[in-house]
């Protein structure tokens, strides 16, 4: 195994899963983090929460991982957002543009909110809906 390698934990939450990132997203590491990732939207979830707060770095290759699991929830008409995600990878999605493509969350608990998890419908006016 790679150091810095990433893992996935997923937890089942109502209709969606939470996916607890961890570990190092870059060139090395990307194709084994893209797995995981892909295997969470593989599921029945209804939404996936990737939290990034276990993220300790992310280069060109992991944002790349991000915007296509993006691609590919939309594809499964699963809705994917990102939470938690720390300063120097906020600031990465800041720049290039990827917030304009990621729904960005400060907390899985605004996440879930906005998702539906806690009462809300999502889409129906509820937190962080348009």
């Amino acid at each position: 195994m790679v150091a810095g390698s990433p893992s996935v934990e997923a937890t089942v939450l109502g209709r969606g899963v939470v996916a607890l990132v961890s570990g190092e997203m870059d060139y090395l590491t990307g194709p084994g983090l893209w797995d995981q990732i892909n295997e969470v939207l593989a599921g029945s979830a209804g939404f996936v929460v990737l939290d990034l707060s276990g993220v300790s770095f992310c280069d060109s290759a992991g944002l790349n991982v991000l915007l296509r699991a993006a691609q590919r929830a939309a594809s499964r008409d699963v809705e994917l957002v990102v939470a938690c995600v720390p300063a120097a990878l906020r600031r990465i999605l800041d720049m290039t543009g990827a917030d304009q493509v990621l729904q960005i969350f400060d907390t899985v608990v605004e996440a879930e909110a906005a998702l539906g998890v806690r009462g809300n419908v999502a889409g129906a006016g509820g937190p962080g809906t348009p």
